[in-house]
């Protein structure tokens, strides 16, 4: 059984293997500029319409599906953020993220030499040496949620020497939170100043900005949130923390990824994107892959640009997959994550 790529579907893989397989050059940032950031509108009606129609019109079937649903098992952050998390649960969720897939279903599916893995893992500060260990002789980074996450709210000094720490711990990547009362009073200054001191304490860890879209009031301040995040270097901007009331939804994505899109043209430079919480389902993962090709090319489907915040979303997919081999559903209990 052949798999059909997810670029130009022809029978070759679908996925690179893992996000350091792909190199971009890192956002530099830029001085804030007010007057583009007074300048963003947002057209709320004529984007619902628009993500309204990714979910039945650009749905793929069959072999396409299951291309995609291996990609996005490559842009997935694992993630385990959980107030009772164990070495023990944080080596289990390691070793699914070096093997997402059952053996079994790798080969049938004719992708077992792909050694396919997710984006990276994603744990708090605590657990990041365990997880570096765990992951030790992998292409897998290790993501550290930082800054006081999940409020963002303890003082500016510790936030960025936990930044620091994580760092020196092994972490590659760092989720940090913004602020999000600079948003609520439009003091883009302090939120500009703030993501800029931790993009400098990351050093070479890539800085994934936490916009926390459902706490903000208004699609425009996302959006401004976004760019200001951007132009302070932001690598990455991301929805939310997972611990909102409403955390990612197509929406507030799309108006984001149009704000890297418009970076992107204006400056030249690449921002990934992260949508992270409640995308447990396959149909979501395919969803947002199938935004991210229509809005911003292929180059944004892939790890180094384009992630998953989740932790039950590869149960989901792995499933889906299972039922493309055998025609059939399985208990959910014989894809375990940890």
């Amino acid at each position: 059984m052949k798999i059909v790529s997810l670029d130009d579907r022809q029978p070759k893989s679908p996925a690179a293997p893992a996000a350091s397989d792909h190199h971009v050059e890192r956002n530099p940032g830029m001085a804030l500029d007010m007057g583009w950031i007074d300048a963003i509108h947002v057209n709320r009606s004529a984007v619902e319409r628009r993500t309204d129609s990714l979910g039945g019109r650009r749905t793929v079937k069959k072999e396409w599906q299951a291309a995609w649903l291996l990609r996005a098992i490559t842009c997935m952050d694992l993630t385990s953020l959980l107030g009772d998390d164990t070495p023990g649960r944080i080596q289990r969720l390691c070793a699914k993220a070096k093997a997402p897939v059952r053996q079994d279903l790798l080969e049938a599916l004719g992708v077992a030499h792909l050694n396919i893995t997710t984006g990276a893992v994603c744990v708090y500060h605590e657990m990041v040496p365990t997880a570096v260990r765990a992951l030790e002789g992998t292409n897998i980074p290790v993501a550290a949620v930082s800054t006081g996450f999940p409020a963002g709210l303890s003082p500016l000094k510790y936030r960025i020497a936990e930044i620091e720490e994580s760092v020196a711990a092994g972490a590659k990547e760092i989720d940090i939170v913004i602020s999000r009362r600079h948003v609520l009073t439009s003091n883009w200054q302090a939120l500009y100043d703030e993501v800029k001191q931790f993009r400098e304490a990351c050093g070479e860890a890539h800085v994934k900005s936490i916009i926390a879209t459902g706490e903000l009031g208004s699609a425009e301040k996302i959006a401004k949130a976004s760019m200001v995040c951007m132009m302070a270097g932001s690598d990455f901007i991301k929805t939310s923390t997972g611990t909102e009331a409403v955390n990612a939804t197509m929406p507030v994505s799309l108006i984001m990824v149009r704000q890297a899109r418009d970076y992107f043209e204006r400056t030249g430079w690449k921002v990934g994107f992260k949508p992270a919480g409640g995308i447990t389902q396959a149909k979501q993962a395919l969803a947002y892959l199938a935004m991210m090709k229509e809005e911003m090319g292929d180059e944004w489907t892939r790890p180094h640009l384009f992630r998953f915040g989740a932790s039950r979303l590869l149960g989901d997919i792995e499933r889906q997959l299972e039922h493309f081999v055998t025609g059939r559903y399985s208990a959910a209990n014989r894809h375990p994550i940890g």
